[in-house]
């Protein structure tokens, strides 16, 4: 019995005092400041801010690269108090991430009219200049950022859109309010606890073994060319939705498909993309576009997406149509999905 209580003690002690990985620590500090609202009030003393106006970031143009600056809790405090507002507008931020320090991230959106404040929201044209940036579309923008900014400042759109639309219960039309962290909302009368929510959608690269077929929206930047892509419709598993978006938007009937991976996207509303490769049935590969719902739609041979994923900052050299089509980037789970396709790793399909 001594023997086992012993071994049982040492083994306790191994868990108690494992050092934990960077991830499993940075996770835990986020978890904390999302729970506990004073932590996370102490968290910006010493964390760093991204600033955006109507949901457009602050971005600073670095020859074809745009920056998002960072700004400190004090910097932000002698900033509002340039403006007439008062620190309390700082309680409208949201907590996005932090680094392997544990600096905590937040963004703050000055032209959203404030839950906090009775102050009216920042002129963008008198904060840009003192800022010495421009708060810039994230649609626009986000073919000339890095990955990192490109993430955090998606992540911070969306959870800046969604506070400022869910400010009421929708059982109660009562007011919500936001945890310090943003990672809910409770409604004052019934206690109701809101969480941010993400709409499944799936993007699907469709090949018949030799080509890929690749399509476009009105609104897509000009020349550039994607996956195809739509929302899961409710009762609908991921493999129906496929085979019925495939069908819609450009007649085409897939015979077998297989999941590649998944990405948070911020438009229009916070969507999960679920990638997924889909071949077509043999013989069957004339597309009839549905033109409500897409602006063009080709297949493409092997060589032709090899050269387009090769081609160095296409967005700015495709003004002057040096190309004839180019792909999103490389931080967007279509490019991933298609440099997939070209470079044809092992993978095991599923039928539909």
């Amino acid at each position: 019995m001594s023997l086992y209580c012993g071994i049982a003690c040492r083994r306790k002690s191994f868990w108690c005092y494992r050092p934990l990985s960077t991830y499993v620590t940075k996770t835990r500090y986020l978890f904390e400041l999302k729970e506990d609202d004073d932590a996370c009030k102490k968290a910006q003393q010493t964390g760093a801010f991204y600033l955006f106006h109507n949901l457009a970031p602050l971005l600073q143009k670095s020859g074809h690269q745009y920056l998002a600056p960072q700004h400190s809790l004090l910097e932000l405090e002698r900033l509002l108090g340039k403006f007439g507002q008062d620190s309390q507008r700082i309680e409208d931020s949201v907590l996005i991430g932090c680094s392997e320090q544990q600096e905590a991230w937040f963004a703050l959106d000055l032209g959203l009219n404030s839950s906090s404040s009775i102050n009216a929201s920042l002129q963008k044209p008198e904060v840009e200049k003192e800022l010495t940036g421009s708060f810039t579309e994230l649609r626009k923008a986000l073919y000339q950022l890095n990955v990192k900014d490109a993430s955090l400042l998606s992540t911070a759109q969306a959870l800046l859109r969604w506070h400022d639309t869910h400010q009421f219960c929708s059982r109660s039309g009562q007011p919500t309010k936001k945890n310090m962290a943003g990672s809910k909302r409770v409604c004052s009368s019934n206690k109701i606890i809101y969480y941010p929510q993400m709409a499944p959608v799936v993007i699907t690269l469709v090949s018949d073994g030799t080509r890929c077929l690749l399509a476009r929206q009105s609104f897509f930047p000009k020349g550039m060319y994607s996956a195809l892509a739509g929302f899961c419709d409710i009762g609908e598993s991921l493999e129906e939705t496929v085979r019925r978006e495939v069908a819609e938007e450009v007649g085409l009937e897939v015979e077998r498909l297989h999941y590649s991976a998944s990405q948070h996207w911020p438009f229009p509303n916070s969507s999960l993309m679920i990638a997924c490769h889909a071949t077509v049935k043999p013989g069957q590969t004339e597309i009839q576009l549905n033109l409500r719902e897409l602006e063009a739609a080709s297949w493409f041979s092997h060589n032709e997406v090899a050269i387009a994923l090769r081609r160095n900052n296409p967005y700015t050299q495709q003004q002057n149509r040096a190309f004839p089509f180019w792909l999103p980037p490389k931080f967007a789970i279509a490019h991933q999905l298609i440099k997939e396709w070209v470079e044809k790793p092992t993978r095991s399909t599923l039928p539909v």
